[in-house]
């Protein structure tokens, strides 16, 4: 981002390394100014000193036109608070106004992640075998060019006004055969289908994907664009799970941790405390059976690739190598994700 510069009466203070924070109040804007990367390990608990976050305590209309924004204009936006008060709100609750360069680099760094939890998520159904990020990412480029709901071949064959060759590209992802575009009759998508008593009932809309954002977590966009790739079929693609067995004295399972919710996108919610039995399923997506014997715990069941080595490493840590995880078949496919 560019140096701001604040100007004021009698002289003029250069701001260098600064990141504004803004908070919208009314129509008005008040801003802050900050120093890079302090604002989050603020508001993280990490960074506790005022001065190493805060460039200059005050707030402005305007950091870069160097805008001190007046007592009246507080008043009216913030009743009853201090201006340092006011500082303090901002610094809390304010958006953090990131530069082209900063944001372009976050952006990157959130694609990278995102197309490497799919493509270790994701086979070939037919293979079972996983695809490479590089076309995992072509897919993923092809479903938003295409607005978000490309078919195979998306955009191939169209013809006239009527989109026939994206006609057959949606009724191709439906599973369909669909009818030659220079057929009379062509056969038109619909988004509502006969139920059982004739009536038209409305067919959910499948998921979209229209490329990564910064406002959400890389897993949640991972997420959606499994969703997205499933439904539509850039490439032939269905949710991989690895088929474990796993082993475990019972005396060990009832020992109590931390869990972490694995299947939530709400990344924010407090962790609840459970079992070791309870954290070790929290990762198996669907139970095939599971049973003791003896003093020995067995599950099998199924795992995303992605938590295999989460699952791991638990396992070892917690159990001290007295428990331990067999890979049975490293790609099972599920059909109807």
């Amino acid at each position: 981002m560019p140096s701001a510069q604040i100007n004021q009466p009698s002289n003029q203070i250069r701001l260098t390394n600064v990141s504004l924070v803004r908070l919208k109040k009314g129509k008005k804007k008040f801003e802050i100014a900050c120093y890079k990367n302090t604002v989050t390990s603020f508001r993280a608990g990490n960074e506790t000193d005022l001065d190493n976050v805060l460039q200059i305590p005050n707030v402005f209309l305007n950091v870069n036109k160097g805008q001190v924004a007046p007592n009246e204009e507080l008043k009216k936006a913030f009743p009853g608070m201090t201006r340092d008060e006011v500082v303090l709100e901002i610094l809390n609750k304010g958006e953090i106004q990131v530069g082209e360069k900063e944001r372009g680099v976050e952006l990157e760094r959130v694609h990278r992640e995102v197309v490497e939890m799919v493509a270790g998520r994701l086979v070939d159904p037919k293979s079972k075998r996983v695809y490479t990020t590089g076309m995992i990412e072509k897919a993923l480029d092809q479903l938003s060019s295409q607005g978000g709901h490309a078919g195979r071949q998306a955009g191939k064959g169209k013809q006239g006004s009527g989109g026939g060759g994206a006609e057959e590209d949606r009724s191709k992802s439906r599973g369909g055969d669909a009818t030659d575009s220079n057929a009379s009759t062509p056969k038109k998508p619909s988004d509502t289908q006969a139920s059982a008593d004739g009536e038209e009932v409305k067919q959910k809309p499948k998921p979209k994907w229209t490329g990564v954002t910064t406002n959400k977590s890389s897993k949640s966009q991972a997420l959606e664009a499994m969703k997205a790739l499933i439904a539509h079929q850039p490439i032939p693609v269905a949710k991989a799970r690895m088929r474990l067995r796993i082993t475990c004295p019972t005396s060990i399972l009832k020992q109590t941790v931390k869990l972490t919710p694995q299947n939530s996108s709400d990344e924010q919610a407090p962790p609840e405390k459970g079992s070791v039995k309870d954290k070790i399923l929290s990762y198996v997506e669907a139970v095939e059976n599971q049973d003791v014997v003896g003093e020995e715990w067995e599950c099998v069941g199924f795992v995303e690739p992605g938590s295999f080595k989460t699952l791991s490493d638990f396992i070892s840590t917690q159990t001290k190598g007295r428990a331990r995880a067999e890979v049975l078949d490293m790609a099972v496919t599920s059909e109807g994700d």
